[in-house]
């Protein structure tokens, strides 16, 4: 009875773990996400329309890491508003699932 108890303990933890790291990547997500529309926001009160390499190359690293190549669809990162639009979709994305998971 003892050992089923502590069993049962554990496997309660190892879920609990499992759902705190869930929750802190999808928070750090959404945080890294935030720093790169803030950036392109700043470009566009800028009047700048071309997106930054690095931005773009870190647009497509977060809708490959995440599995959301449908979300880009057949959308370009070139301008700003585009990634822009990319990642807000991103960032619903995460957010509708947040809910979802609880």
């Amino acid at each position: 009875m003892l050992e089923d108890a502590c069993v049962e303990i554990e496997q309660l933890t190892k879920r609990d773990r499992q759902e705190r790291r869930q929750k802190y990547a999808r928070r750090n997500r959404m945080r890294y996400i935030d720093r790169l529309l803030n950036e392109l926001e700043m470009l566009n009160l800028a009047d700048q329309t071309r997106t930054p390499r690095e931005i773009a190359l870190a647009v497509d690293e977060l809708v490959e890491d995440a599995d959301l190549a449908e979300i880009k669809g057949e959308r370009s990162l070139e301008t700003v508003p585009e990634a822009m639009d990319v990642l807000y979709d991103i960032q619903d994305s995460l957010m509708f699932n947040q809910i979802e998971d609880e």
